[in-house]
């Protein structure tokens, strides 16, 4: 185990004790952002913009509930000289809505911060890291161990990463290898490329299971065309952003499996 800032870290225990499969699924839409085509997918229009949602996930169940990303840090996008050094640059900005999203979603979904089991991080960019400034103290925070090794290296443009948003919760952050097992009906798997340590998540309901592509597919076409976005955080890791969107292709084609796109302005979950 070890330190580093104000969150420790470790190796992942096990299995999360909630008792399975999980009872409901709840997407949030936390704010948006416009992003390039050609970003979102290999080879697109680089002067067609998207309004992309920035998502979350909450997945309940009877004894707790687990939350999957959560949007930006609503704290340094409204702190004007921190907006001005992460959340505004060249083309980018971070559009928020009116309040948190992320508190009144779950406000509103009946349930307490207090049971929260467990959030669960796709990757370090700053768009997903958000939630951790409302997590309350010690909340245990999975994350592969090649993001989170990443994270550490004094890793790329400081508009795409803000690494104190991990580095100062006070949080436990827990390392994954590779696919996972979250708890009962909750995997995660790992969709490297996109960033080093990127992870998609499997929830398998009674009726039907959702998969959560994250960035590993921002958009609907990501998956049935079979390519990934255009942006991987090292140029290395290009041939495994596009094993990863096979993988998620491969999913969405089995019988009672859907693939949510992270990013899709379009896709259904985020229209709600």
């Amino acid at each position: 185990m070890g330190t580093s800032t104000r969150c420790t870290v470790r190796d992942w225990p096990g299995e999360l004790d909630l008792v399975g499969p999980p009872r409901r699924i709840i997407p949030l839409v936390l704010g948006y952002e416009p992003i390039p085509e050609s970003m979102s997918l290999r080879g697109g229009d680089p002067t067609k913009f998207l309004l992309e949602p920035v998502t979350a996930v909450v997945v309940v169940y009877d004894s707790g509930w687990v939350l999957v990303d959560g949007g930006f840090n609503l704290d340094g996008v409204r702190d004007p000289e921190r907006r001005a050094a992460h959340y505004d640059y060249e083309s980018y900005t971070a559009v928020v809505p009116p309040g948190d999203a992320l508190a009144e979603g779950v406000a509103a979904a009946g349930l307490d911060w207090s049971d929260l089991a467990l959030c669960a991080i796709s990757h370090v960019h700053l768009d997903h890291t958000g939630a951790l400034r409302l997590v309350p103290a010690g909340t245990p925070v999975a994350l592969q161990r090649r993001e989170w090794e990443w994270l550490n290296s004094g890793i790329g443009r400081r508009e795409t990463v803000i690494p104190a948003d991990v580095l100062d919760a006070d949080v436990e952050v827990l390392l994954l290898d590779g696919d996972t097992a979250l708890a009962a009906g909750l995997t995660a798997l790992d969709t490297r490329g996109h960033t080093p340590g990127h992870q998609s998540f499997r929830i398998d309901l009674t009726e039907r299971s959702v998969v959560l592509a994250c960035d590993a597919a921002d958009l609907q076409k990501n998956l049935t065309a079979r390519i990934p976005c255009g942006w991987t955080s090292r140029p290395e890791d290009a041939d495994r952003a596009q094993l990863s969107v096979e993988r998620l292709a491969d999913l969405a084609a089995e019988s009672g499996v859907v693939v949510w796109p992270g990013h899709d302005p379009d896709a259904s979950p985020w229209l709600r």
